[in-house]
């Protein structure tokens, strides 16, 4: 139990020092929203499109090579 406790404040201790210098840091400097009700619009079709055609691609060579499997028994 006692080393339960060490090892969790050990931890908690990383997890203050890691949060704590990156709340001092400034303002971004990126663009800030027009009106709090139409926020900054970001694009979301760069790489979730690569992504999903990546997951596809694996899904297809996936089932193929079950296939091939099943086939040879």
């Amino acid at each position: 139990m006692k080393s339960f406790l060490a090892s969790a404040a050990r931890l908690l201790a990383l997890c203050v020092l890691t949060i704590l210098p990156a709340l001092a840091q400034p303002g971004s400097g990126g663009p800030a929203p027009s009106t709090p009700l139409n926020p900054t619009e970001v694009p979301i079709d760069g790489g979730v499109s690569l992504l999903l055609a990546g997951g596809v691609a694996f899904g297809v060579k996936q089932i193929r090579a079950r296939r091939l499997a099943r086939g040879s028994k």
